[in-house]
């Protein structure tokens, strides 16, 4: 087993530490802010020294490469991007404290999500259409690494989608501009220019984003075994937890708690320090 350890500043010291508490047999870089502790053996100290020096850690299998993978997976709000969007287009109309509230309750899954995303969409309505836009060029960021990751992945030739709770408006917008295989989202339904406070079709769930990562596998001719997917909220556990290597990114304590490897401190890179 290895120990990977990665972060925004990674100490010699800080190393050595951890080194020192796993009984490693050396260390090697993988990056400037990545590094391999080799043969470490777990111990229960590991976890509250990295947060306490706000560092990631995952013990990965020695042999476990991106090349034994064929699919990722991701969510998009505050996974791929930094804002939730549909709070983004509620402070358009006001109410960006009411809807985030419901935001935050479904992502720690004390709210069904479906019922989450109706109530939430039907304070949008009247909204015009052109505050998307708004939302897309004024407050929509790429999570740093994203572009970085995207293409690592895509250079491996592992097949990406962008797979969310959200809209089809900006997953569209990203799916172009990243490269993604596919996307799969929410699509808003709009008339005379204005939204209606309703989503058009089946609402994308916990259930959808599963269901979809065990399509594309079986429409690509390979188990969800060897897929990798990303996510920070509750409606990211049932993809999470069926792939292969579920990373919990930014996420939830529920969310930690069930995936693989948990990002806190690292960019959306990190993910590949994981597959090195």
């Amino acid at each position: 087993m290895n120990l990977v350890v990665q972060g925004p500043q990674v100490e010699t010291r800080a190393l050595k530490d951890l080194a020192a508490l796993t009984a490693s047999e050396g260390i090697g870089r993988i990056s400037n802010t990545a590094f391999r502790l080799i043969g470490a053996t777990p111990h229960q100290e590991v976890a509250g020294y990295c947060e306490q020096h706000a560092l990631d850690y995952a013990f990965v299998p020695e042999s476990q490469r991106l090349a034994d993978y064929r699919l990722f997976v991701t969510d998009m709000d505050s996974t791929l991007i930094t804002i939730e969007c549909i709070d983004e287009i509620a402070d358009m109309q006001g109410l960006k404290q009411e809807v985030a509230e419901i935001t935050e309750a479904a992502m720690r899954g004390e709210l069904d999500f479906c019922e989450s995303l109706t109530r939430r969409v039907a304070l949008l309505a009247g909204l015009p259409e052109s505050a998307l836009e708004r939302v897309f060029t004024e407050r929509l960021k790429l999570t740093p690494g994203a572009e970085t990751l995207i293409a690592g992945l895509k250079q491996a030739g592992i097949v990406t989608v962008l797979v969310s709770g959200g809209f089809t408006y900006f997953t569209d917008r990203l799916q172009q501009q990243l490269g993604f295989d596919h996307a799969v989202a929410n699509e808003l339904e709009v008339v005379d220019g204005r939204l209606t406070g309703r989503v058009k079709g089946e609402i994308v769930d916990g259930n959808v984003k599963r269901r979809t990562l065990l399509q594309i596998c079986e429409q690509r001719g390979f188990t969800a075994d060897r897929a990798i997917a990303a996510g920070d909220g509750a409606n990211d556990l049932p993809m999470l937890t069926e792939a292969g290597v579920g990373i919990a990114y930014h996420a939830k304590p529920v969310v930690r708690a069930k995936a693989t490897y948990a990002l806190n401190h690292s960019g959306l890179d990190g993910i590949l320090n994981l597959f090195a």
